[in-house]
């Protein structure tokens, strides 16, 4: 049997994100939910890093900075939405993410349907 990478890791977001969910419901920009994720995780003695940036280098120039929603534990990424449905686009974007971080799993969270969707990634 394979275990999961941070499995105890995504195991408490989804359980934070759950719980914020569960309060707050479908309906609100991802900014709510993004604010009141930053408030559970910190409840919850997770630590986190919000907004956080990397860089993305081309042919060695640094070109660009990516900014995901939440870097947990300095392990997981985190992207929020709250959007209808996830889609390929979501899930690209925090691959994206992900390969410009070196960090291997990542969390796509969706905030916008009637019970809360989560995508565990992992390059």
């Amino acid at each position: 049997m394979v275990e999961l990478l941070h499995k105890e890791t995504t195991g408490r977001i989804i359980g934070a994100a759950l719980e914020v969910h569960n309060v707050l419901g479908p309906g609100f920009l991802e900014a709510v939910y993004e604010a009141a994720f930053a408030r559970e995780l910190t409840l919850r003695e997770i630590s986190f890093e919000r907004q956080k940036p990397f860089t993305i280098s081309y042919k060695g120039k640094e070109i660009k900075e990516y900014v995901c929603d939440a870097l947990v534990e300095g392990c997981v990424v985190v992207e929020l939405k709250a959007i209808k449905r996830l889609t390929a686009l979501e899930e690209a974007q925090i691959l994206n993410y992900l390969k410009a971080s070196d960090i291997r799993v990542g969390l796509l969270l969706n905030f916008g349907e009637m019970s809360l969707k989560h995508r565990r990634l992992v390059v």
